[in-house]
């Protein structure tokens, strides 16, 4: 069968390629309904990536938060129709110690292999999480951003010492307000504390137990432990803060994402006995576990529809281009395309 790929060809060009599927007995077909574009696809569309990267990596189908619907399944994992969260992490192998998504050998779609921007989507079983039937499926569409989210709290609460009492998450974008969400929705007995640079942004933090712009924290506040959810320029400075707000032995989560060093104030860290933690992707279990918390924990997926940005009707590759620029525009939110066909 032959199957429609929309690539991005070079910086704000998509361009149609047919690519053949085989049916076989091990993998499904789902057809993509709604797809969430990420801030790294953006930085391929608009070509904000090094000349060399776009050259290695392009042509490429973008997207790597989608959902969609099974139309074959020759494994009875599902039944056709089912509503599913397509997994973009791709394993080569299996390691006792660094987990799937940390693996040098994994692959990831729409970052080396073609992501979710495709008619028909042929995957394995294990590449797949079925969705509750009554969810949003606009907020369904970025699940993978939230697993990150997710992932990076498991890993911390597994490094970071049993005092807990205020945590800090720096940062008041779509990451912040997610990871602080989830924090308090978790663990409802931290106190949650959000920083960030814009006063009418985080005021949407109405789960967090406090706001303060970065220009004006008291002199006064202490955190035991804190998540940077700033990334790009903004990441040395929020690093820099949270070691000088940090008690001793903290440890901070790092999530944000930069093209550069970060330049931070080691002498403090030393000092104060710091813990540093990165986080990136997720895998399975973090998809699996996350779909299980929307079930018990219906309000996070409330709580999530406040950050949907643009709804972008999508029929052909105009209206994937009109997606992207909107997106490019937005204030606040994620773009989601909802596929027509």
């Amino acid at each position: 069968m032959l199957n429609a790929v929309y690539q991005l060809k070079k910086p704000r060009q998509f361009e149609l390629v047919f690519k053949d599927i085989t049916f076989d007995e091990e993998h499904i077909i789902v057809r993509p309904t709604h797809l969430s574009i990420c801030n790294a696809d953006q930085r391929y569309y608009q070509g904000n990536r090094p000349e060399e990267i776009l050259n290695q990596k392009l042509p490429m189908a973008l997207i790597h938060e989608a959902i969609g619907k099974v139309v074959y399944d020759p494994t009875g994992e599902f039944q056709v129709g089912d509503r599913v969260v397509m997994i973009p992490n791709l394993p080569c192998e299996e390691d006792s110690v660094i987990a799937e998504n940390y693996l040098r050998s994994s692959k990831f779609r729409a970052s080396g292999t073609d992501g979710f921007m495709q008619e028909y989507v042929q995957t394995t079983a294990d590449r797949l999480v079925k969705l509750p039937e009554d969810i949003n499926l606009t907020v369904a569409a970025f699940t993978e951003i939230v697993s990150v989210s997710y992932h990076a709290i498991e890993r911390f609460m597994r490094t970071a010492h049993e005092r807990r009492n205020v945590i800090g998450v720096w940062g008041d974008g779509n990451l912040g307000y997610i990871t602080s969400l989830l924090l308090k929705s978790m663990y409802p007995e931290i106190q949650v504390y959000v920083l960030g640079l814009d006063k009418s942004k985080l005021n949407d933090f109405t789960f967090a137990d406090g706001i303060y712009l970065v220009n004006a924290i008291p002199e006064d506040f202490q955190i035991d432990h804190a998540f940077e959810c700033v990334g790009g320029n903004g990441a040395p400075r929020a690093i820099n803060q949270i070691i000088d707000y940090i008690r001793p032995e903290g440890t901070i989560g790092i999530l944000g994402v930069t093209e550069d060093n970060a330049p931070i104030n080691t002498r403090m860290m030393l000092e104060k006995g710091l813990r540093m933690i990165g986080s990136s992707r997720s895998g399975r279990e973090d998809f699996v576990n996350l779909v299980d918390l929307y079930r018990r924990r219906p309000e996070v997926v409330d709580y999530l529809e406040n950050i949907v940005g643009e709804q972008v009707v999508i029929r052909d590759i105009k209206d994937m281009s009109r997606a992207f620029e909107k997106d490019i525009h937005k204030l606040i939110g994620k773009t989601i395309m909802v596929w027509e066909k």
